[in-house]
């Protein structure tokens, strides 16, 4: 006898009840029942799937299980109820494909049901457990192969990292302009580039020009400024706020000759760098002042055919770091640091004093001259559409 939607509300209702009142037998009748009119009803399959699994009658609770699963694949409480299921039986590694694709599928939910927690609780520490059992094994397996893992390049030790899902993968996600194929490097070693030692030697020099800047100025302008016009999507803590605050040399391409002038041996030293000049765009090389307490959040740079530099000149003790991508590295006094801004990076000073750095960036080394003219011309394009 046919049964219509109140019938089968009803039918589910019961179901449900018994379900909560230990009565496997009477719901696996009242979801069987619901099955028995329409095939299309996921509910109804795992409500029979849970009266099973009470029953202890695995074969009829994963029959129904993959039926929910076939109807609806990212249902949640069936994914963990399969899961479950073959924890139990020892089959760990079928066990955590569910378990994974558990918490992929709570991701996407706006509320998570209080229900569903603690079985979300039991995915995420299966997958934790597995990870580090993943780990310990690839680590014991190449040692047995005569390899230390903490020996070896540090660009092994970050692919091995990234393997067992100790930290994330960062790419280049410029904001404004993406030039293909270039590597993805993170922070490069200051001594692949010629210019570094003259500009560390010189690191006194500047220093001194910047302390007489200081106590003539002891408050920067800020370093990002609210333009009219310009949507401002991100944080806006740091805007116009002087925590983070800039004395130009170079900004955005026009030269700030009234503080170059009073800086000659700072602006002698980066006029020997390879900077990338491009009409109302770049350089851009400043004195860079973090006070205590700020942090300055994940961001992505406008472009990938640059590097910024940072030459620290007043480090705190306990500073902290300057993380790019998955890699963090302290500033030291007088040694460069040159990294990709198009990966996402973010500062931090977690002392109580100002961190300074002279900042500026170059042109990546793997750009052809021909490359960085056509480059050029096309930024310097796109400057003069946006201007107009």
């Amino acid at each position: 006898m046919p049964l219509n939607d109140s019938q089968i509300a009803a039918l589910n209702q019961q179901g449900v009840a018994a379900l909560k009142s230990g009565k496997a037998i009477e719901a696996r009748r009242h979801f069987e029942d619901i099955i028995a009119f329409t095939k299309n009803s996921p509910g109804a399959y795992l409500g029979l799937a849970y009266a099973c699994n009470q029953m202890s009658d695995a074969k009829a609770m994963l029959e129904a299980l993959d039926q929910v699963l076939k109807l609806q694949p990212t249902n949640v409480y069936a994914l963990l109820l399969k899961a479950d299921y073959l924890q139990i039986s020892g089959k760990k590694r079928q066990a955590l494909s569910f378990y994974q694709g558990a918490l992929t599928a709570a991701g996407r939910l706006q509320l998570v049901p209080e229900d569903m927690k603690a079985g979300l609780e039991r995915a995420q520490q299966a997958v934790q457990n597995s990870a580090k059992e993943y780990k310990d094994f690839l680590y014991n397996s190449l040692r047995n192969k005569g390899i230390e893992v903490e020996k070896t390049s540090r660009q092994f030790l970050m692919s091995f990292n990234l393997a067992v899902g100790e930290t994330q993968l960062f790419l280049q996600q410029p904001t404004r302009y993406y030039f293909p194929e270039l590597p993805q490097i993170q922070f490069y070693e200051r001594t692949d580039f010629d210019w570094v030692e003259d500009l560390e030697a010189a690191t006194g020099d500047i220093r001194e020009e910047l302390m007489h800047v200081l106590r003539e100025d002891a408050q920067f302008p800020p370093y990002l400024a609210d333009v009219e016009g310009i949507a401002h999507l991100n944080n806006r803590e740091l805007i116009d706020n002087p925590a983070w605050g800039a004395f130009f040399f170079w900004k955005n391409g026009p030269f700030m000759e009234q503080n170059a002038e009073r800086c000659p041996k700072t602006l002698a030293a980066l006029k020997k760098i390879d900077m990338p000049y491009i009409a109302n765009h770049s350089p851009s090389a400043l004195f860079s002042l973090l006070k205590g307490g700020t942090h300055i959040p994940p961001h992505n740079g406008m472009l990938n055919t640059r590097l910024i530099c940072h030459l620290p000149l007043i480090v705190p003790e306990n500073c902290g770091t300057l993380r790019v991508g998955s890699e963090s590295r302290p500033w030291v006094e007088g040694e460069v640091l040159i990294f990709d801004d198009s990966i996402e990076h973010e500062a931090v000073n977690n002392s109580s004093k100002t961190r300074v750095v002279l900042l500026f960036d170059i042109w990546r080394p793997e750009l052809s001259l021909e490359d960085r003219a056509f480059v050029t011309a096309l930024l310097e394009s796109s400057n003069e559409y946006t201007r107009d």
